[in-house]
């Protein structure tokens, strides 16, 4: 004999399709395949393509203007900042010698000293302070010898300091189609407002 609970239908698998011009991207865990950047370019949360409203030099602008456009009661979860032309920029801070790179070694040894004198000092019955000073030296001799030898394992192929990052030459505030003539209007009367004219 048969019980109703023996002829429950089975949910059928939901397929979701890729438009990505890539290689399929295989569906994870919870059957449906994720969102890749790539894939979300030039749209927003789904609802569809995004017009660019403004475009400005710096991204301190960029920012004031969907600040302008949020104190004006915009949606602005419907605007995205796009940074455009990205480039990677390493600024030289200076030249690395083995003694920089012996200081710099002992400045991270020495921190390292500290966190173990911490733990140290919490379990321990002795004088704490002496406990975290011989582990904040320790630390710091055997950082300032990985140091040197760090540095001399370069044989001198990188003789500088320097520190990246990546900038772009311009920002773009886009918003979504429906609501980007809005945008426009609002972002207008902010260029108004900040070259003073009436």
């Amino acid at each position: 004999m048969t019980t109703p609970s023996d002829h429950r239908a089975e949910p059928e698998p939901t397929a979701t399709v890729s438009v990505s011009p890539g290689p399929a991207v295989p569906p994870g865990p919870a059957g449906t395949v994720p969102a890749l950047p790539a894939q979300t370019t030039g749209t927003s949360a789904g609802t569809g393509p995004t017009i660019v409203v403004g475009t400005y030099p710096e991204y301190a602008l960029a920012q004031q203007a969907v600040d302008h456009l949020s104190d004006n009661k915009f949606p602005v979860q419907r605007t995205t900042i796009v940074g455009t032309d990205l480039r990677l920029v390493e600024n030289v801070l200076g030249r690395l010698t083995v003694g920089r790179a012996s200081g710099a070694g002992a400045a991270s040894g020495a921190w390292f000293g500290l966190l173990i004198g911490l733990f140290f000092g919490i379990f321990s019955d002795s004088s704490w302070i002496s406990i975290l000073l011989t582990t904040v030296v320790i630390g710091a001799i055997w950082g300032a010898i990985f140091g040197a030898i760090a540095h001399a394992a370069t044989g001198g192929r990188r003789d500088f300091t320097s520190r990246s990052s990546i900038q772009a030459s311009s920002y773009e505030v886009h918003a979504d189609a429906e609501v980007a003539d809005e945008a426009r209007t609002l972002l207008i009367s902010l260029n108004w407002q900040v070259s003073g004219a009436e």
